[in-house]
This record gives structure tokens, sequence and C-alpha cells, in this order.
């Protein structure tokens, strides 16, 4: 896999939007995300894992084209989309899906489901739209056929899950960009979500996208994470290595953040001090410099450039951390209901 040529290639992407502080004060840019380069290979799962506000969303919507980038580039499958047209990324959307955060917020209420699975297929005029074939679809997301008949409403939040898959899966997409896949699941539906994509993936040989501020779910199912600050990637690269030697201070906080089921461990001081900074008075220097415990004076004054190897060990900080700094962990499938 690692060998494959790119699907789809964000280079150096930055997003910047109009702000206006006061009411007769001149609109000044707020850049979103700054010179962000991420490549998802054919069959890959790429986790996009941050804290609200880092840009994950954006960035998902802006692969898409459903968001206009104030610079950079889009390479999908070996073509320049330069000019971020809607007719530029018709290609784009016939083969790629989204699945936002809240399922039921992207359905038609006055629609049932077995209508709105057939409904990508309708637009872009490619399979069947019969009803028995979209039954195919749905238990292939793991959905009975008799919940295509339902509206919206009806359905549990597990279950408005896999309607959203199985109407992402209408066209045969070759990349599907999850929002936060198992937001509001309990733990054993989000394993049967995340055990469906990784299904997908070997059965269709999709790639993924998955944002996500849960490192649990990039544990379980990446092949390589991206970790972004304030719009920034501050380390990136394969999972193994990212969870078995976090080098960024950022990315050591997150993972000392996660829950652990022990009730005996004391709990001592809290991985990351105090809160997010706004995007509209970002922290000269390194931006992550006031929450670090790790910090120097050069820390304070110079922005740190991202380096190392595209595809491999990427990161952004004047003293990354030594190895070995984590317990080597390895992948389990969920449990699944």
């Amino acid at each position: 896999m690692s060998e494959d040529p790119a699907l789809i290639e964000a280079r150096r992407l930055s997003v910047a939007v109009p702000a206006t502080r006061l009411p007769f004060s001149k609109a000044v840019p707020l850049s979103i995300l700054i010179d962000v380069s991420v490549a998802i290979r054919p069959g890959e799962i790429v986790c996009m894992v941050g804290e609200s506000g880092s840009g994950k969303t954006t960035f998902g919507r802006t692969l898409l084209g459903l968001i206009k980038p104030s610079a950079g580039s889009i390479v999908f499958d070996g073509t320049a989309l330069a000019d971020f047209s809607s007719r530029s990324f018709h290609v784009v959307r016939r083969q790629a899906s989204l699945l936002f955060q809240d399922p039921l917020s992207s359905f038609n209420p006055r629609q049932r489901i077995g209508a709105m699975i057939a409904e990508p297929r309708r637009i872009a005029r490619s399979g069947s739209t019969r009803m028995d074939d979209i039954a195919v679809l749905a238990r292939q997301a793991g959905l009975s056929e008799r919940f295509l008949s339902r509206f919206p409403h009806a359905l549990s939040g597990g279950q408005a899950r896999r309607a959203a898959v199985a109407r992402a899966l209408s066209v045969v997409p070759r990349l599907i960009v999850a929002d936060e896949p198992t937001a509001g699941l309990d733990v054993s539906v989000q394993g049967g979500v995340l055990n469906l994509f990784l299904d997908i993936r070997e059965q269709q040989r999709t790639a993924f996208l998955l944002i996500t501020h849960n490192l649990s779910i990039a544990r379980h199912i990446a092949d390589r994470v991206v970790i972004l600050y304030l719009g920034r990637v501050v380390e990136s690269g394969p999972a193994a290595d990212i969870f078995r030697a976090p080098r960024h201070p950022y990315t050591r906080a997150l993972l000392d953040s996660e829950p652990v089921p022990d009730p005996t461990r004391r709990r001592g001081e809290p991985p990351v001090l105090g809160e997010v900074p706004s995007i509209a008075a970002r922290p000269a220097g390194c931006e992550f410099h006031a929450r670090c415990r790790f910090a120097q004076p050069r820390c304070r004054s110079e922005a740190p450039v991202l380096t190392g190897t595209a595809g491999e060990r990427q990161i952004a900080c004047h003293f990354p951390l030594a190895e070995p700094q984590m317990a080597a962990t390895r992948k389990l499938r969920l449990i699944s209901t």
C-alpha cells in the first residue's frame, strides 16, 4: 500500500476567511488552515486528530471542494484541481463521499431511508435505484432492509450512522471522508461502525480520511495519523510509530489525556495546560508553547518548521521528545453488534 501513488493529495493547503472584529472595522483574514499537506493512498485509512477548533472538519470539506482554499493545491488521481471550481471537483465528487458528523441532520426528514440511499445514484445517473439493489447496499452497511421504508426519526443513532454509510457506498466511492463517525455512539456500536469501515476497505480498497478527536479510534483503525493544532500539522506518520513513541509534546499530551480504566491510577498534573488559543490571536513563536511543559525560550520567539519525510514521520518542534515515550501498542478488533 505504501508504494501506491496517492489517490488524493493536498499540497500546502491554506484556508482563510474574512472576519470583522468591530462593526465599522475593515475585514481581516482569519487563518483556519495553514500549509497542510496530506496524501491518502488507495485502501489507506488516515486519521486526522486534534482538539475541537483545530481545523479538521474544514480540511475534510476543503478536500472535497465544499470550501475554497486560499492557497495550495489538490491533486486527485494524478490530476491537479487548480481552479477549485465546482466543475473541476465534479470528478472528485463522483468518486468520493462525505459522512457528516450528525447523519440525521443530513437526511431529509420527509424522505424514506431507501430513497435517500438511492439519491446519489439518481444524481450521478450511475447504478440501479431499484429497491432490491438498494437493499443490497443496506445489508452491506449492516442495516436490515426493513428499515428502508422508515423515516429518519425512527432510527437509532447506530442505525442512522449505518444508513449514512449505505448512502455513501451508493456510488462505489474510492474515497470516504468521515467526520466524527462514532460521535454519540456507545462502545459496542462504535466497534461495529469501525469494523464496517475495515470491511469496506478490504472488499473495495476504499481510502478513508477519518476526522476525530478520539485517539482510541485512531489507535484501532488508522494506518497513518495526522495531528493538527490551530490549523497546522504538528506531527504525522505511521500510526504504530506515533502511538509507540510520540515526538511532539502536543501528541504526547493527547495520548496522556486518554481515559484509562484503572481506579488505582493516581491523577497527576493535567497533560495539557490552559485553553486552546483563539485563531484570531495566535501566539508568537511556537503556537503551543504557552501550554507546553517542555517549552524553552526559543519556543516563544521562533516558529518551528515541519521537518521529515512526506509519508513517513514528520514533526514541527524545536525540542522533539526522545524515543521511546510509550509502550508499544497493537490494534485490536472491537466487539461489534
